[in-house]
């Protein structure tokens, strides 16, 4: 399967209107690609972030109530196999070194279009430890590009975390997944490290798209019990901090 059959797959299922959000899979970093500092400063050019917003006492405790609600939820897809016999589908298994394994259900992603369980993310995130098993790390949510933020800030308060999705998107042209890993001047042309805008696609014959997935928002519960690392992953610019609260 080309690394982008699955994007396509899953979006034929989705009523959101986005290209795809349940394959939020979908960082170079995360597909085994390092990430220099020019990486980063050209997927800002296809990244929105929601508007960071000063967190709250209240956003505090519901971040917190959010994070105890996905532990439990998902507390047995500690092994993998009970997620896969759940429906969860690995995300580029032809990818051996992902920085973090995206392990997505297609009916997840479905329910979350249309509303937010805390203990039902789209997503599974995974590890693999040094002798190769997948270690669970968190979860991943997924809501339709059309939601506002406040709407998003209802699913998750933005006082905790940034929701993110990717725009200005240059794709190859049907028929040509060949040209995935075509560069210019050194630089790849298409996806999340390709040209930004559509008249540089139009000149490479692509297909543009101002929006691609929907909005998505990483859960490392299981990485630590410090919220900026809990609601941290790798397309943060900067993290807020979540206000302490009395338990």
């Amino acid at each position: 399967m080309k690394m982008f059959s699955h994007v396509a797959l899953l979006s034929g299922v989705l009523l959101t209107g986005s290209v795809g959000v349940a394959s939020a899979q979908h960082s170079h970093d995360e597909m085994g690609m390092a990430m220099s500092a020019e990486d980063m400063k050209v997927m800002a050019a296809h990244m929105e972030m929601t508007p960071r917003r000063s967190p709250t006492r209240a956003d505090s405790i519901r971040a917190a109530q959010i994070v105890a609600e996905l532990r439990s939820g998902i507390a047995k897809y500690h092994d993998v196999r009970v997620a896969v016999d759940d429906g969860f589908r690995q995300f580029a298994p032809q990818l051996k070194n992902q920085r973090i394994y995206h392990f997505t259900s297609a009916k997840r992603a479905i329910a979350s279009a249309f509303s937010f369980n805390a203990a039902k993310p789209t997503s599974l995130l995974y590890k693999k430890d040094a002798v190769g098993n997948f270690v669970l790390v968190g979860a991943m949510y997924t809501a339709p590009k059309r939601l506002s933020a406040d709407k998003l800030d209802e699913r998750v308060p933005l006082g905790a975390a940034q929701w993110h999705k990717h725009v200005n998107w240059c794709l190859p042209p049907k028929g040509g997944d060949a040209r995935w890993t075509e560069k210019r001047n050194g630089r790849p042309v298409f996806g999340p490290l390709g040209v930004a805008t559509r008249e540089e696609c139009n000149a490479a014959g692509g297909r543009f798209h101002k929006e691609v997935f929907g909005w998505m928002v990483h859960a490392n519960v299981f990485a630590s019990d410090d919220p900026k690392v809990i609601w941290g992953d790798e397309h943060m610019m900067s993290g807020n901090e979540v206000v302490e609260h009395d338990h």
